[in-house]
Formats: C-alpha cells, structure tokens, sequence
C-alpha cells in the first residue's frame, strides 16, 4: 500500500509541476479534461496517498534516529 501510494504521490506532483511550470495538466489531457469521472477519480486517488503519506511520515522520522 506505501509504495501504491508513493507513485501517487509522484504522479500528482509531476503533474502539479507541469501545471505549475507550463500550465498543461497532464491527466486531464490524457483522460479527456478535469471534469472528466477518471480524472476525478485519478485527482482522488491522488488525493487519498497524499493523506496516506502524511503517515508515513512518523515512520521516517523515527527510522532516521
């Protein structure tokens, strides 16, 4: 489930990136626009490993000590 979520993770932040830099969104463009139900589904999915590695976080904190 950490490394589903962690390509996620990395998904949604490549595509922030891209929005960011060249305001082109990658999932939209591949699924047929933001209003689209699999990229809806995609941006909540994203969503949810971004609440799922905020958890994650507690867990490298203490591996580092």
């Amino acid at each position: 489930m950490n490394i589903i979520a962690m390509i996620l993770v990395i998904i949604g932040a490549i595509n922030w990136g891209l929005i960011g830099f060249f305001q082109f969104d990658l999932v939209a463009a591949i699924f047929g626009g933001q209003s689209a139900i699999i990229s809806r589904i995609i941006y909540a999915l994203v969503g949810l490993a971004g609440l799922w590695a905020i958890m994650l976080v507690p867990r490298v904190k203490h591996k580092e000590k």
